[in-house]
């Protein structure tokens, strides 16, 4: 089988949200986790999940580099450089640097920037980026403790922290449809443009963006742009799965390290109907060994339904504060390092099921677990797939911070 799209995905729950939009719109899809070493399984897209998101820029090129040779390697006929939604990026990178380097790998002059997903409220007109009705440097974005977005106009983010032009192409001309937009294509680039911002404010724009760069050698975009993509490349399959998914026996556990606004609230909806424990950041820095193993004696203590919550979701403020006590790398490290450890711990105990909240909470525990590659199973929020390990062995949902509704804890399990 022709490998028809290789993705790279900046982290692990940006390549299952892409995953499931590749599924849902007619192709074949498998998640590998890291680096791919040796054969590649067989679908029309192979997913590439890396954790390159908030490393040194240097190092997420050299990895995505690395999975460029793989897909290349593998047969990929092109390739699609998959980030969050909400452009998470710093003027020191990472998009811009990794960007620049796939497209010298690939001989592309040009290539686009489509972070939009309209059904989760992630639109661009005119080349900012909104987050439902506000600007994303009014939404709760500006707050990220690793990605503060101050700026919501992609074309001065993207030069920020690249190497060339940024242009527009606008709603009116996506509107004419995909031979419109390959014209305005040309026509950047002709001008020296190297990244062309696309406005879509709807799935038909999607579609139309799908179509108009579908021969592109190299796109770059949020999971919109996956489903816009494949709905360019699908077979005539309708992405239904032939049989239901049935879900793997064993316990359930909910692991939330997001601090998005709507993980902040999808946790306080849960946890008034649940059991839920509140990480002690304080404490867990302070004595690492000794509460991570009063955390795990708490969950197992727990009932199995409704699933035990362990969160380190937090507000601002509370974010702040402990940054300022513990330095803000130190938070973060000592946080993914309980989640690693305690899924790993968990999974030994019998636990099948993980809901993982947060990117890099997602990557902790995949590669604590030693999860190399998943089947993709049916969405269960728009960008939310349940996945499976590739020996059957767990089944998670690995959910970016501010997708799904604030019920999606409950919804997960049900």
């Amino acid at each position: 089988m022709t490998i028809r799209l290789g993705v790279i995905a900046d982290d692990f729950t940006g390549a299952t949200d892409i995953a499931g939009f590749l599924v849902s719109n007619g192709l074949s899809a498998v998640q590998v986790n890291g680096v791919p070493e040796g054969p590649l399984p067989q679908a029309d897209a192979i997913v590439v999940s890396l954790k390159s998101r908030s490393i040194p820029a240097d190092e997420a090129v050299s990895m995505s580099l690395a999975a460029l040779d793989a897909l290349r390697a593998a047969g990929a006929e092109r390739i699609l450089f998959k980030y969050c939604s909400t452009f998470d990026s710093t003027p020191a990178g990472n998009i811009g640097p990794v960007t620049d380097a796939l497209m010298a790998a690939l001989g592309a002059d040009l290539t686009v920037i489509c972070p939009s997903l309209p059904v989760n409220g992630r639109t661009v007109y005119q080349g900012h980026l909104f987050v439902g009705d506000v600007l994303l440097s009014e939404s709760g974005m500006r707050n990220h403790p690793v990605t503060p977005m101050t700026d919501p106009n992609l074309v001065r983010v993207m030069e920020a922290q690249s190497s060339g032009r940024a242009g527009v192409v606008p709603f009116a001309v996506i509107q004419q449809g995909p031979d419109a937009t390959r014209a305005a294509l040309a026509r950047l680039a002709e001008d020296g443009v190297r990244y062309a911002v696309l406005d879509t404010l709807t799935d038909v724009d999607l579609t139309t963006i799908g179509a108009a760069t579908v021969d592109l050698p190299l796109t770059t975009g949020g999971s919109g742009l996956g489903a816009g993509v494949a709905r360019a490349l699908a077979t005539g399959t309708d992405g239904v799965q032939s049989a239901p998914w049935q879900p793997v026996e064993g316990r359930t556990v909910v692991l939330s390290g997001s601090c998005s606004v709507m993980t902040n609230a999808q946790v306080a909806a849960y946890r008034a109907d649940a059991p839920a424990l509140s990480v002690d950041v304080d404490r867990l820095v302070a004595d690492p060994d000794a509460y991570r193993a009063e955390v795990l004696a708490w969950v197992l203590a727990q009932p199995a339904e409704p699933a035990p919550l362990v969160y380190a979701t937090a507000g601002p403020d509370e974010v702040s504060r402990l940054q300022e006590a513990h330095g803000a790398a130190e938070v973060s490290e000592a946080v993914e390092a309980l989640f690693g450890w305690l899924a790993r711990e968990l999974s030994a105990a019998g636990v099948r099921r993980f809901v993982v909240a947060g990117g890099e909470t997602s990557g902790s525990v995949t590669t604590a677990l030693g999860v190399d590659g998943f089947h993709v199973g049916p969405q269960i929020a728009p960008g939310v797939p349940w996945v499976r390990s590739l020996d059957d062995r767990t089944e998670l949902a690995l959910k970016s911070g501010n997708f799904g509704d604030v019920d999606f804890f409950t919804r997960a399990q049900a």
